[in-house]
């Protein structure tokens, strides 16, 4: 082991690679847990609002509120460390603990995420896939009980794996992970945290397809005074992410002030204002009184 690791750059890449091949692995398996519990809730893989229209009334309070029960039984016995986004507290772990993740947050965050997401809950995949990813490059580093700056680095590249491999975009997934989650543009942690992303790549188009994350369609510029809307656009765009960042915020805090929750039961009361906001707003659609 000391004579392999004394060779810096081979030792790099290869624990790039298996970073890489990890986290790539992680993220498609959310979205096959995701279809594995849409099925085992609703009673099919591929969730939309047509289907949910002829979803029996009180299905979607019990589920909803059902998997918001799972989720805290996840977090609060399993690995407290699961609860939240996912980025703030890999940045906490790289700013505070020098990297060090539990090996049991990627399974917690795993299983956690699919099902909230697969009940209806209104969260995303970017955070748990980069908490994922990021718990297994912590692990990998570990395990192999390097010092901390390699430790973060590895870190780096799991973040990179799960972001890459959920969104088809190796580039965008170091880049993210260099400018966000270490802050340092460093060729020395660049060079594995790209290799890490290439190779989730490859395992996710493996797994599922080489297709682009979002389908954007044809355009051609016809005058350069478009260009203003749009400039106005992105201002308006980012102060309205702004006040939905405040707003998130504040509810988060508000739901521990007011009640003094137990962990346990916090996902409980998120389910609850989800639920009444989602039968408040699409009730005119007919999609809360359909039963």
């Amino acid at each position: 082991m000391a004579q392999f690791r004394s060779t810096e750059h081979i030792f790099m890449v290869i624990v790039a690679v298996i970073i890489g091949v990890l986290g790539g692995l992680g993220a498609v398996g959310i979205q096959y847990l995701i279809k594995f519990f849409s099925q085992l809730f609703w009673g099919t893989g591929n969730l939309d609002l047509e289907y949910l229209k002829q979803v029996p009334f009180y299905l979607k309070i019990v589920i909803p509120t059902g998997g918001a029960f799972l989720v805290g039984l996840i977090v609060y016995f399993f690995a407290p460390e699961a609860k939240g986004h996912g980025v703030p507290e890999v940045m906490e772990a790289i700013a505070l603990r020098d990297g060090r993740i539990r090996p049991r947050v990627a399974v917690a965050k795993l299983f956690a995420s699919s099902i909230c997401i697969a009940s209806g809950g209104s969260v995303g995949r970017e955070g748990p896939v980069i908490q994922i990813g990021s718990s297994i490059g912590s692990t990998v580093g570990q395990f192999l009980k390097v010092n901390a700056q390699r430790t973060k680095v590895f870190v780096a590249c799991g973040a990179a794996a799960g972001i890459a491999a959920a969104f088809n975009a190796p580039m965008a997934g170091a880049l993210f992970s260099v400018e966000i989650i270490l802050a340092d543009f460093g060729v020395a942690q660049f060079s594995p945290i790209v290799i890490s992303s290439v190779m989730a790549t490859v395992v996710s188009r493996h797994f599922l397809g080489n297709f682009p994350a979002f389908e954007v369609p044809a355009y051609h510029l016809v005058s350069p005074f478009e260009l203003i809307p749009y400039a106005i656009l992105g201002l308006l765009s980012g102060l309205v992410a702004l006040l939905f960042t405040q707003v998130l915020c504040f509810s988060e805090d508000f739901l521990m002030i007011i009640s003094n929750f137990r962990e346990l039961l916090k996902p409980l009361s998120e389910a609850f204002c989800l639920v009444v906001s989602d039968f408040w707003l699409r009730g005119s659609m007919g999609w809360a009184t359909t039963a």
